[in-house]
């Protein structure tokens, strides 16, 4: 491909937002290198073009304008070598290309040609002229990547190339002036057109695209500053007379932005430097805009005379706003120490305590770094800090050293002292008078700690008899720094809450880790307990049965009479085999219980128990199987339980009723009870607790020497 040819595919695809970016081995990968030879293109251009300007006289602007030519194509090309910007580098060598053409054609009409190549010259410089901002909108659109994207964005960006190519025509037709009033207010639209969509793409880029754009805004605010200072410079005293090539010179930067975001080094240094120029940009546009207000707008154009003293003194103001800050730093301090003595103004207490709140401080620390604080600021004789809560105040901080004091207040008093502001001695008298005590005549201030209404504490402020009385200032200072305190103290009160409900779980947890060992351990008993029941019992009577059987059957023949006998006696051993399975099943799971319900289940175990039992179970119903399995496992397990402690002559009354959402049930005995303080519980008390927690219930025991043992449990309805 030749540089022609390269330069109409350069033309044809900066427009095509659908171009395909080079890819490893492909050829366009290979073309990138060619692609950065395209930009000595317009380069070349732009220095014939100021060559052939000399003919007639080399000016300052036309070298600025080839310079800066010059510039865009370096920027171009440094752009395109890199795969990820291919796109946007193409667009400025376009840039670079429209700017080479009106340089060019501006040196040709300049060297004094005549006929058709001054006519074709002269039609170059004004479309090129008038394409120039086309092409700043196509670029402004086309960023971060030199893509357009939607359609909005290319339908602005022909359209914009179609305005500028009418307006250069209509520019070329009335050579052989060029005015610039046109060329001005097309800028000024492609400016306006093109500043919301960038912004928009600025806000949603992120990272390296954000840092490349910070450049680029950089360049620009540096620019905007300088023309609005040497406009105004201009405008003021009259210099610089060729303010177009100064603007030109600086307008270098802006390629050399685009160059320094493609740099890896460059690019991620970019936020500084665009905040430092945007306040000094800034700085310098209020300096020279409050002096043309001022001057012109308020009084006349200097002349002569006056402009180098107009000059001297707007370098004075621009020297005056740029030490501001470092100054006003200086002369706050030298003002605090010239009132105040010593000691810091009264808010610096506000700025140190707040800023110590994002630390992690202990609270006492804390609190006495406040106190230190104050005194120092406010030059105090003593400072105290009460904290509490439920009207029970303590000092816990005081300078100098006083000690620990506690401070009561009654229900009246609470609300009081936490609606009121600072107060002093007169509003303490009345309401704190313990404050006052020892204190003479002193001036003191008391700020109340209050959080959503409540009290929690008290700052305290004592000035030595006969000091200054404490200023607005300063009473505002102890307001806003008890609001602090209390947001600490508050803090506190939520993380010791936290901790609670931390320790809470974790006791919870441990207590859920041992009952589910207990439940395992005591389900493998009960299995034990079953086998052996079964091994020892029901099983030895049907093994004597079989005997008997085979006996039974070797006499039927020989000894009927003594055969039928054998059989009665097997009849009956049968009868007790079945009773003593029937009350083992009674043990596994009563048979009532599923088909009665609890109440008569209840009425059974009571009946089958070795001491007087009486049940109260009027109104209870039917509930879940789970619910009514713990309430009588429970009420059986303290039913058995008397009977191995309260004594053969005790009476057991066993209550069971619905109350309030939940099934309760008491078993009482008037046995000689126990000290539940210095006696264990033993392992049944476990059991029922395990049983009846398992289903969000709770058992306790109430029990002293002499007065009987009660058993209470309360299961909540609706968990089975």
């Amino acid at each position: 491909m030749t540089t022609a040819q390269r330069s109409e595919q350069m033309m044809a695809t900066a427009l095509d937002p659908e171009a395909k970016v080079a890819e490893p081995g492909s050829a366009i990968e290979g073309g990138i290198g060619g692609w950065a030879a395209v930009a000595l293109v317009p380069a070349g251009m732009a220095v014939a073009g100021v060559v052939i300007g000399a003919e007639g006289g080399l000016g300052a602007g036309e070298a600025a304008r080839g310079a800066l030519v010059v510039a865009w194509a370096l920027a171009g090309a440094a752009l395109v070598s890199r795969r990820t910007l291919h796109r946007l580098g193409r667009v400025l060598l376009l840039v670079s290309s429209v700017g080479a053409v009106a340089v060019l054609s501006a040196g040709i009409a300049g060297a004094d040609r005549s006929g058709a190549a001054r006519d074709a010259a002269q039609l170059g410089m004004a479309v090129a002229v008038a394409v120039l901002p086309a092409v700043g909108l196509h670029l402004v659109l086309s960023l971060p990547e030199g893509r357009l994207g939607g359609r909005g964005r290319r339908a602005a960006t022909v359209t914009g190339y179609g305005l500028a190519a009418a307006i250069g025509l209509a520019l070329w037709s009335a050579r052989p002036g060029l005015p610039a009033w046109p060329i001005v207010l097309e800028a000024a639209v492609a400016a306006a057109a093109g500043l919301s969509p960038a912004h928009r793409r600025y806000r949603a880029s992120a990272g390296l695209e954000r840092q490349r754009l910070q450049w680029v805004g950089c360049a620009v605010a540096v620019l905007v500053g300088s023309a609005l200072v040497t406009i105004a410079l201009r405008l003021l005293v009259g210099w610089p007379r060729g303010g177009v090539p100064l603007l030109c010179a600086l307008s270098v930067l802006v390629p050399a932005a685009f160059a320094a975001g493609a740099s890896p080094r460059l690019a991620p240094r970019a936020d500084r430097v665009l905040v430092a120029t945007v306040s000094l940009a800034g700085l310098c546009g209020v300096v020279v805009t409050t002096y043309l207000i001022v001057v012109i707008g308020l009084g006349r154009v200097p002349d002569d005379s006056e402009r180098n003293l107009l000059l001297l003194s707007m370098v004075a103001a621009a020297l005056a706003a740029a030490l501001y800050l470092p100054a006003r730093a200086r002369l706050a301090r030298f003002a605090n120490s010239l009132v105040y003595g010593e000691r810091q103004a009264p808010d610096e207490v506000l700025r140190t305590f707040g800023s110590r709140l994002s630390r992690a401080i202990p609270l006492d620390e804390l609190l006495l770094q406040l106190a230190e604080s104050l005194r120092k600021t406010m030059a105090l004789a003593a400072v105290e800090v009460w904290t509490g809560t439920g009207g029970v105040l303590e000092r816990v901080v005081s300078l100098p050293e006083q000690g620990r004091a506690r401070l009561s207040l009654g229900s009246k008093e609470q609300p009081v002292v936490a609606r009121a502001g600072v107060s002093g001695p007169a509003w303490l008298a009345v309401w704190l008078p313990d404050l006052l005590e020892g204190r003479d005549d002193a001036p003191l201030r008391v700020a109340p700690v209050t959080s959503s209404g409540e009290l929690l504490g008290l700052i305290v402020a004592q000035r030595r008899a006969g000091g200054d009385q404490f200023t607005e200032e300063e009473e505002r200072v102890l307001t806003e720094l008890a609001r602090q305190v209390a947001l600490a103290l508050h803090n506190v009160q939520l993380d010791s809450a936290l901790q609670a409900s931390l320790d809470e779980v974790r006791r919870q947890a441990d207590e859920l880790r041992a009952s589910r060992a207990r439940i395992v351990a005591t389900s493998d008993e009960a299995r034990r307990r079953i086998e052996r029941d079964l091994h020892d019992g029901a099983q030895q009577h049907l093994v004597a049965m079989a005997v008997g059987l085979r006996l039974a059957r070797d006499l039927a023949e020989d000894d009927p009479a003594a055969a039928g006998s054998m059989l009665d006696q097997l009849s009956a051993q049968l009868k007790e085999t079945i009773q003593e399975l029937r009350n083992l099943a009674h043990g596994i799971y009563p048979p009532l219980l599923v088909d009665a319900g609890l109440a008569e289940a209840l009425r059974a175990a009571a009946n089958r128990s070795p001491l007087r039992a009486v049940v109260e179970a009027d109104g209870v119903g039917r509930y879940p199987a789970d619910l009514e399995a713990a309430a009588y496992f429970c009420c059986l397990e303290a039913l058995q339980n008397a009977g191995k402690h309260a004594g053969a002559g005790a009476t057991v009354t066993i209550r069971v009723r619905e109350e309030a959402g939940g099934l309760l049930f008491d078993v009482a005995d008037d046995g000689p009870g126990f000290d539940t303080t210095t006696k264990g519980l033993g392992q049944g008390f476990v059991n029922m607790a395990d049983r009846v927690g398992a289903i969000g219930g709770r058992l306790r025991v109430e029990s002293q020497p002499g007065e009987g043992t009660t058993i209470s449990g309360t299961i909540p309805l609706g968990t089975g």
